[in-house]
């Protein structure tokens, strides 16, 4: 946990990890078998059938069994010398992972050595982080630090906000979304079809009617949709989710227009609720001159950030922040407690909010910006490497997303751990990658392209239904 992958690398002798024992089968820890490349669309009976979802290996082929020790082991020794090859060996495993990682939204450039005294206590912070209940191991202090923090970057009185560290990004988006429905009971959720697949989720949980509308090229909310979907509803108050960068071609939704287009179609600032998702670039765009504002000044209800991501807390946590004035409905006395509650798990990992504390002290906001604008300068550094090689590339305007055609195999995929969907896929660039990483990428891009065209025998697929006609480079568009 200490330290980042750099000095790791750099620290760690790989040749003193001891071996493992000779009676242990190495099958039942690491099983490279990948799944079969799938091409856009294959033939069925003549009949053209549709591209198939990629699922990763069945993790059963791969696990480690948990046995009885045996009853000599205390003597012997034996069964901790086995745990401690396993656990060296995963080490290992995880350090060649992470040098190859580029297709999700963390950032693994952190050193938190300074919390590992605090590794050895079971903090929770069950219950409202404002209220203590009898548990006294709890971290809340520190949690309330961390969300008034937050509160003040996007603008809201600390007596007018209410918040809660999360257990991760998607318990962000289900609580803001649980926080709209019971404010209006029976309204219509709103949500991009490049929405995370969590606020469709919570759409399924929460039994709510959704209609999820069209996007533009770039991934953004078209609001000419929305207004069409808005007029079939309008006796029903509105839940909108907007995007602080998509998913996968990183997005921002214009949040003004978002607005104005629910104003213009006749719902007043009472007659709507506003949840925001901004698991990765809520976070940055504070910090991008010229970027449009996330601010509690404007009729929002509730904004959510991941901070496994930009921030690079080492598990996955999220910051939720709501009005004061919405939270009632959800908050319940608990004797139990001694507190109230209105998260949504009951017992929330005290140790995030160390970590988050100890980054934001660490960094602030200078720190922060100078990180964005590193993230931003290096994205648009991998989309001039792509296009320069022939790759139809897309950065949009706020985003550090690159967004490129899908490579045509899945080992090359799984090494690089690049997210994909349909004919295109994507590096997050993060604060941990730098230009050596990616042109290594890149340069091991052109040399497996070089085979899977036959060096130019074969076309590359066209995506510009994907990318826009402007960024593809397929015969047909450069």
């Amino acid at each position: 946990m200490a330290g980042s992958i750099d000095v790791m690398l750099r620290d760690l002798n790989l040749d003193t990890v001891e071996s493992l024992p000779a009676d242990f089968d190495p099958t039942t820890v690491i099983n490279d078998i990948l799944p079969p490349v799938v091409n856009d669309a294959k033939l069925v009976n003549g009949i053209e059938k549709p591209r198939e979802i990629v699922l990763g290996r069945n993790v059963h082929t791969s696990s480690l069994e948990v046995t009885e020790p045996d009853a000599d082991d205390e003597v012997t020794g034996e069964r901790e010398a086995y745990m401690a090859s396993v656990l060296a060996r995963y080490r290992k495993s995880l350090l060649e992972r992470t040098k190859h990682h580029l297709g999700y939204p963390y950032n693994l450039d952190f050193d938190y050595g300074a919390l590992s005294q605090l590794q050895h206590f079971s903090i929770n912070n069950l219950g409202d982080p404002f209220i203590e209940s009898n548990y006294g191991v709890h971290s809340r202090q520190f949690e309330v630090g961390v969300l008034d923090w937050f509160a003040r970057l996007w603008e809201l009185e600390k007596n007018e906000y209410w918040g809660y560290i999360t257990n991760c990004g998607t318990e962000g988006n289900l609580h803001g979304i649980l926080v709209g429905r019971e404010v209006f009971p029976d309204g219509i959720l709103y949500a991009s079809s490049e929405s995370h697949y969590s606020i469709f989720k919570a759409a399924r949980m929460y039994r709510m009617d959704c209609e999820k509308v069209n996007t533009l090229i770039s991934g953004e909310i078209d609001c000419e949709d929305f207004k069409a979907k808005l007029s079939l509803h309008k006796d029903k108050p509105a839940i909108i989710n907007v995007n602080i960068g998509t998913t996968v071609k990183g997005a921002v939704d214009d949040l003004d227009l978002v607005i104005k287009t629910l104003e213009e179609s006749g719902f007043s600032h009472d007659r709507f609720y506003i949840h925001c998702d901004g698991a990765l670039f809520g976070l940055m765009m504070p910090f991008v001159k010229l970027a449009p504002k996330v601010s509690f000044k404007k009729p929002i209800g509730s904004v959510s950030v991941s901070g496994h991501k930009f921030v690079g807390c080492p598990m996955p946590c999220g910051i939720q922040i709501t009005r004061l004035e919405h939270i009632n409905a959800l908050s319940r006395n608990v004797e139990y407690l001694a507190s109230r509650d209105a998260t949504i798990m009951g017992s929330r990992n005290g140790h995030a909010p160390l970590f988050l504390w100890y980054t934001l002290n660490r960094k602030g906001y200078r720190g922060f910006q100078k990180e964005v604008q590193k993230c931003l300068r290096n994205a648009h550094y991998l989309k001039g490497r792509l296009t320069e090689a022939g790759i139809g590339a897309m950065l949009n305007e706020l985003s550090s997303t690159v967004v490129f055609e899908r490579p045509q195999d899945e080992e090359f995929t799984r090494k690089w751990q690049l997210a994909c969907q349909g004919n295109i896929a994507h590096v997050v660039v993060m604060p941990n990658i730098n230009i050596d990483k990616l042109d290594h990428f890149v340069n091991e891009l052109i040399e497996r392209r070089a085979v899977w065209y036959e060096n130019g025998k074969l076309k590359s697929p066209c995506v510009a239904s994907e990318i826009g006609n402007s960024n593809c480079l397929c015969a047909l568009h450069k």
